[in-house]
């Protein structure tokens, strides 16, 4: 190894980012900027066992939310439900506003807002698969399971090491 290498990258996992303000996992347990969407899980308001994947598209703005199995959210009545707007909530307290808007690419104005953001959206209603954004909560939760080591995991080794020279 390296001598110049820093010490967390011997281990098998890297330092977390921790989020601009704190967050309730309970209603937003996974929410991520990837795959060009705002998107993650948001928990059901009347039923435990019901979650929903919603997401945002960037710079088109088109939305989705549907349950774990592609039932398409009620709410969504030419406008973003509910769920979508917890989203962005937790996406706002996870990377703030600023970053939120930017990937987004929605014009907020200066002080940029949870409301502003929603207003912002120009997009309609397109349906998307749920099940790739399902797939990664659940592999996050997996994850988030495993025991702490300095070994590397098998599943992860394919990664190039940064500075390996071969």
């Amino acid at each position: 190894m390296n001598a110049d290498s820093a010490a967390w990258e011997q281990y098998s996992s890297a330092r977390v980012v921790s989020p601009v303000q704190p967050r309730k996992l309970a209603k937003v347990p996974f929410v991520e900027l990837a795959d060009g969407r705002l998107q993650g899980v948001v928990s059901s308001g009347s039923d435990i066992d019901r979650v929903y994947v919603s997401s945002i598209t960037a710079g088109t703005h088109s939305y989705n939310c549907s349950t774990n199995n592609n039932r398409p959210c009620g709410g969504l009545r030419g406008s973003p439900c509910k769920h979508l707007q917890a989203l962005v909530e937790e996406a706002v307290l996870q990377y703030g506003a600023d970053r939120v808007a930017r990937y987004l690419r929605v014009e907020a104005g200066e002080n940029v807002s949870v409301a502003g953001l929603v207003s912002g959206l120009r997009g309609g209603h397109e349906s998307t698969p749920a099940a790739v954004v399902f797939n990664r909560f659940l592999r996050h939760l997996a994850y988030l399971e495993l025991p702490e080591t300095t070994e590397p995991i098998v599943e992860l080794h394919w990664f190039p090491a940064t500075g390996a020279v071969r």
